[in-house]
């Protein structure tokens, strides 16, 4: 199923409204929201779904690094931690991942919207409370109980930003959710100019029928193909009549 992907600033406003409490669920969620935007993940590898197929990241799943050395989530110190240059995911099950594969990314360079910073802050939620390295990224700890961040939970917070901003975005809120978060990702490498072929290992599709859907969908991405096709459709065509 084809979704639209969401401008950043949805997303974002998505974030900063959770980002501005210190209530556990409201900063999960931001976590998540950024998690999925940035490792373009699919739903159930980020938030509870009733998909009897969803297989979650765990904690088990994080690696962290301080440029080249491993740093071990549960026992490094903070001071290693919040300095940490790189973290990665570790496919398990998940849907169109490798087995024992890592993907992993940088310090994204804003204060925060950034998958390191994210991760960071919620490694340091889940070790004060001694999660087990099973426990769901998508958990948090709330007075004496674990709950869990569920994908309608996700795409209400993103409909609410989606019908504030709907003015200047044109996006409809009912037109997205959760789902869509994995192309709004793979839309900003795109309008980036990021190859086509790092985006699919990235985002594991199998085929590059979501990108020619990606392709035109944004105005940044189109728009200048017009004067482009003006100013490059002359050309003459190599003669193939036989030699007489």
């Amino acid at each position: 199923m084809r979704v639209k992907p969401i401008p950043l600033q949805v997303i974002q406003l998505a974030i900063t409204h959770c980002q501005f409490t210190t209530m556990p669920l409201a900063n999960t969620i931001a976590h998540m929201l950024i998690f999925v935007f940035f490792f373009l993940l699919h739903p159930g590898e980020y938030a509870y779904t009733n998909n009897p197929n969803a297989a979650p990241f765990h904690l088990c799943d994080v690696h962290l690094n301080l440029h080249n050395r491993r740093l071990n989530p549960l026992i490094c110190s903070e001071q290693d931690l919040h300095a940490a240059t790189y973290v990665g995911l570790e496919f398990t099950t998940q849907k169109n991942g490798v087995r024992g594969e890592t993907v992993g990314l940088g310090w994204s360079g804003h204060p925060t919207l950034c998958p390191v910073l994210a991760l960071i802050q919620h490694l340091l939620h889940l070790h004060a409370h001694r999660a087990p390295l099973t426990t769901p990224l998508y958990a948090y700890h709330n007075i004496g109980t674990w709950h869990i961040i569920t994908t309608t939970t996700l795409t209400q917070h993103l409909r609410w930003a989606a019908s504030t901003l709907a003015q200047t975005t044109g996006i409809s809120p009912h037109n997205i959710s959760i789902r869509s978060l994995c192309s709004s990702g793979a839309m900003a490498l795109l309008c980036a100019d990021v190859d086509s072929d790092k985006i699919h290992l990235l985002d594991r599709w199998h085929s590059n029928e979501m990108m020619r859907y990606l392709h035109v969908q944004v105005f940044p991405t189109p728009a200048p193909l017009a004067p482009l096709m003006v100013h490059h459709g002359y050309f003459t065509l190599i003669p193939n009549n036989p030699l007489g």
